[in-house]
């Protein structure tokens, strides 16, 4: 019953591999078809499906919202302190178009960099899509990360929209996320914007003009204002991830919508072996790139 079904997998793959990405690439959804599967030209600045336009957002959720996938949960949620939420495919898709309404009503427009600094709690991923959805490039910061962390992030990622969440449990105890934040944004000049979302519920600084409680702004009727969606080129940007820092500045590395959509929906496939009727758990942040990709 796996998906990868013997060796004569790897045996395709060996002889032909632009041959098998291509099969893969098949299985996916593009509203243009590409040129040319991979252009080596420019070595190490590969580019996978050139000229071809995609967007990984609606190969996450809208292909499955018109078919019986729509009702079967997308997500399930456990928080620390008990509390737990889920998202069927039809009510994350909902959410995540929402938000990038909301996203585009403050100006957040195709190629802006947008960093969330959460908690792990499901506004992250929905945070995440609508980033993808709108061609907005999302840099997601381990929650656990410091001030100076955050600021050097932000800085190089010139973010214009930070998301956070007014503090993170951990081991018990409330994270100041907040507090680091309102740090971190007296030495980082590009965020103009801050989304907070309330987690802990404890009393935090909320800076007039700058920042805004995501779920007020999630109930403004600008936010069921439609589907909001953004058809990119293969090779847009989708999101930075940055390296830990431990031995030096901390660098990015940029993932694009098309080959990172590819190679991740592949490995899912045939590396973890996910079904229809599997549960698939993550114990891995979002800031990390395992977490990033599976979750």
């Amino acid at each position: 019953n796996a998906n990868a079904k013997g060796d004569s997998l790897y045996d395709v793959a060996t002889k032909d591999p632009l041959g098998f990405w291509e099969s893969e690439a098949k299985h996916l959804y593009w509203s243009k078809p590409w040129e040319k599967v991979l252009d080596d030209s420019n070595k190490p600045f590969y580019k996978w499906f050139v000229g071809a336009e995609t967007n990984i957002a609606y190969n996450c959720l809208d292909v499955h919202i018109k078919t019986a996938r729509r009702n079967k949960l997308a997500l399930i949620w456990e928080g620390e302190n008990g509390d737990f939420r889920s998202f069927s495919y039809f009510a994350l898709h909902r959410e995540t178009c929402r938000f990038a309404n909301v996203l585009k009503s403050l100006g957040v427009k195709k190629g802006d960099r947008v960093t969330l600094y959460m908690g792990r709690v499901p506004e992250l991923i929905i945070g995440m899509l609508a980033c993808a959805r709108i061609g907005a490039i999302h840099s997601v910061v381990f929650g656990g990360f410091s001030v100076e962390a955050l600021h050097e992030r932000l800085e190089d990622s010139q973010s214009k929209v930070l998301i956070v969440s007014d503090g993170a449990y951990q081991r018990g105890k409330i994270i100041e996320l907040k507090k680091i934040v309102d740090e971190a944004l007296q030495r980082a000049a590009t965020v103009e914007i801050v989304l907070v979302v309330k987690r802990t519920g404890h009393q935090i600084n909320m800076e007039s003009g700058r920042d805004m409680w995501y779920q007020e702004l999630m109930n403004l009727p600008i936010a069921s204002s439609g589907e909001c969606l953004e058809m990119v080129d293969s090779e847009h940007p989708l999101f930075l991830l940055y390296t830990s820092g431990t031995t030096g500045k901390p660098k990015a590395i940029l993932h694009t919508h098309g080959g990172y959509m590819v190679g991740t929906y592949t490995t899912f496939k045939y590396v973890f072996d996910i079904h229809d009727e599997d549960r698939y758990w993550c114990t891995a942040d979002p800031g990390w790139i395992t977490g990033h990709s599976y979750i």
